[in-house]
Order: structure tokens, then sequence, then C-alpha cells
């Protein structure tokens, strides 16, 4: 079926470009989830998806009724959202935004395959550096703003709700926090917008008495946020648990249209005073992708952060040939 020369999406089909750690193991969290109807897996190396969909398929009596398939270019006409997770790894030492060149190559072929489909779908770019590979795609596509998404912060959000969770001796759940900016080593905590029991932080911290200096366990518990990547990667060579769980978070937000607050990467147009860059601020998420940016009033400090990884998003995007 077809309108205005697009397919119409297909309710709750969901195609994973990239069968390696993160996109294998997105597909697991999916699988369990009981979101999707129907998973298509593609990959370059057509054994590794066959694999990947073999051991996922052997599975089905644990999890909820799902299609898991290896899939084709095909699949991207009425996916209802296709998640990018392909590209090269990130190597231990190496920063993101040193990705850069060996995968704008690879997101670019992946969205001229999309479009050529006609779908309606929503993109998830997943691939590092997220947000410059974000705005490769939103540029290559064409589509109107907010339907080629990134990951974004999402993942550092959690991370940072799990180090205060730890650190106030509180259910994560009861904590709202945000990692705004790159995802990447020009992040911030936006501690203006963090909340414990309703409560700003700056309020729940004296009542709650277990820091001697709270200043400096801020600046500890971000720099621990900052450098979780770095530090699993060395460990073991790549994240892929806490990711995957994470994108099975926002694709939920699109497949159930849930108007989610999410700190996805998306593209700005005058937002915070800023234009022409994706990073990651307060979004809701909803079946469309990004369906409103919230611009919160950001203290002066935390606004001439988000402009700093503005900048430096937009100095690596110079060595690309990307408009910024």
């Amino acid at each position: 079926m077809t309108t205005d020369n697009h397919t119409v999406a297909k309710r709750r089909k969901v195609v994973v470009v990239g069968a390696g750690a993160v996109g294998s193991t997105f597909c697991y969290a999916l699988a369990h989830s009981g979101l999707a109807e129907e998973v298509a897996v593609i990959d370059l190396n057509a054994d590794l998806a066959q694999g990947q969909v073999l051991d996922l398929a052997h599975g089905q009596a644990f999890f909820p009724s799902v299609s898991i398939r290896v899939g084709s270019p095909c699949d991207y006409a009425d996916a209802q959202v296709i998640v990018i997770t392909a590209g090269a790894a990130q190597r231990p030492g190496e920063n993101r935004l040193q990705l850069l060149q060996r995968n704008a190559a690879v997101i670019r072929g992946i969205v001229d395959d999309i479009v050529a489909q006609g779908g309606a779908g929503v993109i998830l770019v997943v691939s590092n550096p997220v947000d410059i590979l974000t705005h490769v795609a939103a540029s290559r596509a064409g589509y109107e703003r907010g339907r080629v998404i990134g990951s974004g912060t999402v993942l550092d959000s959690i991370r940072f709700r799990h180090l205060l969770s730890r650190k106030c001796g509180v259910d994560i759940h009861n904590v709202h926090a945000y990692i705004l900016g790159e995802h990447g080593d020009s992040e911030f905590a936006a501690w203006s917008m963090t909340h414990i029991a309703g409560m700003r932080i700056d309020d729940y911290c004296p009542a709650c008495g277990q820091c001697a200096d709270w200043m400096a366990e801020r600046r500890q518990i971000e720099r621990q946020v900052r450098d979780s990547a770095y530090h699993i990667i060395e460990y073991k060579g790549a994240t892929n648990f806490a990711i995957g769980l994470a994108l099975v978070r926002i694709t939920g937000a699109i497949l159930r249209a849930e108007r989610s607050v999410l700190t996805v990467s998306t593209m700005l147009d005058g937002e915070f005073g800023l234009a022409g860059v994706c990073l990651s601020v307060p979004a809701i998420v909803s079946e469309n992708g990004v369906a409103r940016i919230i611009e919160s009033r950001l203290p002066e400090h935390e606004l001439a952060a988000l402009g700093r990884s503005a900048s430096v998003l937009r100095k690596a995007m110079e060595g690309l040939g990307v408009d910024a």
C-alpha cells in the first residue's frame, strides 16, 4: 500500500542494519520485550546475519511471538523503525570522533538504499560518532526534521541516573537526570534539570547529608559517566548490553507512540540558540520520531557547555565536508 509516493510503514516492524555486537544484542532485547511483531536483520556479512537470526529463532519458545528473519533493502519500504548499528567498532583508546571518516561512507550508502525504497519509517542511527552520523543521515535522506534521530545520550543519561541512584541510595526510577550535548567527550550533566523524588538535586543533597563535598562528588560522577564507554571497551572490547536496552526504550517510544521524553540526538533549528547541528537535548519521541524539542531554561554555564559541544561537532563536520 502506498500514499503520496511513499509506502505505508507496517506497524511494529523493525529493520536492524548491522548484526554485530550492538545489533544482535538489540535484537535479543527487542525480542524479549514483545514490542515488535517483525524484525528483519541486514548485514553485509550474510553468514553473520543468518547465524544471528537462527540463534534468536531457536529461542522463540522463551519470548513473545515475533517473526525474526534475514532481511534485504526491500524491507526498508514498510518498516516503522530502521535502526542503523552498522559501522566500524570503536577501538581501545580511540575517541568517538576518530571514527568519523570510516563510518560516514557506510551511513550514506545505507540511507541511499532506504530512500530508494520510499518508506515512511523513522531512522534511528546508533553508529558512532552518533551525532555527526545522524547529521550525515539526515542531510542525505532529506526527510522532515525529527524523522532521522540518533541514540544520542539516552544511554549516558541512564548511566548518570544509575550513579546518582547508588550515591544517594534511591531507586533509579525515582531519579530524573539528563546528560546533554555530544555523545562523547564534550557531553555534560544538566544538574539544573536533575531531580530526586520531585526535589531539585540542590535541595535534596543538603537534606540527604551523605556527601562531605557534594561539588567534588558531582565532578566525579560526571567524569565516570563520560568515561564509562572507554573503560568497558578496555575491559571487553565493546559496549553492547546497556546500549541494546537503551535502543529498546527508544524503539518502544516510536512503536507505541509514547511521547516519551528522551535525550536523542536531533537536528536543532534555533533551539537553545543553535542550528544546523545534531546533538542531544530533551525531546518528545513518538511515532514519527521527534515530535517536539523541549527547550528548557538552562543556566548560563550549561547553555555555554551546550554551545561548546556544538562547536566540537561543527569542527569535526568541517573535515568531512558536512554543512553545519
